[in-house]
């Protein structure tokens, strides 16, 4: 028998089935036995129970809006070492003065589990938190005195360290063991309850202490194919997607009397493959009816050689990002414009993937070509994201008079 939270939960996720909708499907570019992550640092070959306490004419940059209370997002990944550093972090708001940067998102529970600063007391008395910024409500006020906008990056379902205090909160093998992906990494449950309301509650943990918005990465199933044999215990016969919009609705409706905003981070390719987000839990237009705001993470040098029509994304930066855009806009078209819709902002390439047969260097030309194509596909939103956080202000305001590579008049 199921009991009375879960009926709750399960009753949400029926109603989020009833809303959504049907749209073809089309390839995945998914590799069947690995995961794969576009934002994770480690993937880039250089994310009421008791028991629970202890635990065009091409575009101009719109207008900037540099208040910290509402802006248009224009940011960068931050790391907790950098955001605890006065010496780096000062040096990253010199780059936001001197740019059209205006926001950071600033690691606060990590893929390890970790929460990256002391005094939020649920993690402070689980054990999980370590001293990375030592004073975060000093550091926040800082930077809203800067007029930055600041973000918490919550990692949701990807978590190698609860583990040893509650394994019932992971996905499991029909023997009992904890799951792991094909990197040995375990997995929170998103179909358990009591998982989605402990990750919860680090992200009200962040809002407490002054971030303006949470974000969300990770809220998705491992990319594996491993997952078809798993155990994930009372399913009621629902999919991926439709636990995790479940955990989106629910979120909003935690995080609501805080006043922040909720943001999630997405695969770049659930756009345009409803095979990908079947594997990994992603529904782009049922997250976009649900959440304030989308971040796809569309770097050029993710794709497949041949997507898109792109011969080799990595070193077409404007095209991949116009294209990607474009998909994006016209997926979402389906979403009538008297509904809620999410802002999207996407995550951009400010990293040189040199793992790649065919790359180039990525300098301020290729930041502000997707920047450009961003802007050229109407979005006015986008993140930078360099695992070393080695930001400079050239090309944030874009690059004017781009082509697509393809030579189309694509804003006649």
């Amino acid at each position: 028998m199921l009991r009375p939270r879960r009926i709750v939960f399960w009753g949400l996720v029926a109603v989020l089935t009833a809303l959504s909708g049907c749209f073809p499907k089309s390839d995945t570019v998914f590799n069947d036995t690995e995961e794969t992550d576009l934002t994770a640092e480690s993937e880039l070959p250089l994310e009421a129970d008791q028991s629970l306490a202890f635990f065009n004419n091409y575009m101009m940059p719109p207008p900037i809006s540099f208040n910290a209370a509402a802006p248009t997002v224009r940011g960068i990944y931050v790391t907790s070492n950098r955001a605890g550093s006065g010496q780096y972090l000062q040096e990253l708001i010199d780059v936001c003065h001197n740019s059209d940067i205006n926001s950071m998102v600033i690691d606060v529970r990590t893929e390890d589990g970790f929460v990256t600063f002391k005094g939020m007391e649920f993690a402070d008395n689980l054990g999980v938190s370590v001293n990375n910024i030592p004073d975060v409500r000093e550091t926040l006020a800082m930077l809203k005195e800067n007029g930055i906008y600041v973000i918490a990056r919550v990692v949701a379902f990807k978590d190698s360290n609860t583990q040893a205090f509650r394994p019932d909160l992971y996905i499991h093998e029909p023997d009992g063991s904890v799951w792991l992906d094909p990197n040995k990494v375990p997995w929170l449950n998103p179909y358990n309850p009591d998982a989605c309301d402990y990750v919860l509650e680090f992200a009200k943990g962040a809002a407490e202490v002054g971030f303006n918005e949470i974000q969300f990465d990770y809220i998705r199933f491992a990319a594996s194919a491993r997952l078809d044999n798993a155990d994930f215990g009372e399913t009621g016969g629902f999919s991926r997607t439709q636990v995790i919009e479940a955990f989106a609705n629910r979120a909003m409706e935690t995080l609501k009397p805080y006043g922040v905003k909720v943001s999630a981070d997405v695969y770049g390719t659930i756009i345009s493959s409803d095979t990908d987000a079947g594997i990994v839990g992603q529904d782009y237009v049922g997250l976009a009816r649900i959440l304030d705001v989308i971040c796809p993470m569309v770097y050029p040098s993710h794709y497949a050689n041949g997507s898109m029509g792109l011969d080799i994304p990595d070193l077409l930066p404007y095209d991949t990002i116009y294209k990607a855009m474009e998909m994006s806009n016209e997926r979402l078209d389906v979403i009538p414009e008297d509904e809620h819709r999410a802002v999207i902002r996407p995550w951009l390439q400010d990293f040189t993937a040199t793992w790649l047969q065919n790359y180039q260097r990525y300098t301020s030309a290729e930041r502000g070509a997707q920047i450009q194509g961003a802007y050229d596909a109407g979005l006015s939103e986008w993140l930078l994201w360099d695992p070393s956080n080695n930001y400079d202000s050239e090309g944030t305001g874009g690059a004017p008079g781009i082509k697509l590579a393809s030579g189309g008049a694509e804003d006649e």
